[in-house]
């Protein structure tokens, strides 16, 4: 269904570009307003408006009815009470839950609990074996 949709869609993008191209400039905004052009007729200028406000109402349409089509089955998710994974971290041992503070002094804690002794601060002298 979304997929004929969208063909049809893409049509109507296609056939209404081609539409505005058709029409008669009348500003003149690039210095090419004046003379008979191919479609210079009053008949044709209305028959182009219309055929533009026809496919733009279609356009319209069916991309609404993409991004209903497209919402139709989510469901509303919250990450706010969610209970947390149960995994285990590949590094160790159990991450015990905060008793008090908030979630960075838990990253910290967990960061310490996972983290290889300290390396040196500074350079070091090589030692023989």
């Amino acid at each position: 269904m979304q997929t004929v949709v969208i063909v049809i869609h893409l049509m109507i993008v296609a056939v209404m570009i081609g539409a505005v191209l058709l029409q008669k400039s009348e500003g003149g905004g690039l210095g090419m307003g004046g003379g008979a052009g191919f479609m210079s007729s009053r008949g044709t200028a209305n028959l182009l408006s219309r055929t533009t406000a026809i496919l733009a109402a279609g356009f319209f349409l069916t991309s609404l009815f993409l991004s209903w089509y497209a919402g139709y089955n989510r469901a509303p998710s919250s990450i706010i009470g969610q209970p947390a994974s149960q995994t285990q971290p590949a590094g160790g041992g159990p991450i015990t839950p905060p008793t008090s503070g908030g979630i960075l002094d838990t990253l910290k804690k967990a960061d310490e609990q996972q983290q290889a002794p300290a390396a040196p601060s500074g350079p070091q002298v090589p030692r023989s074996q």
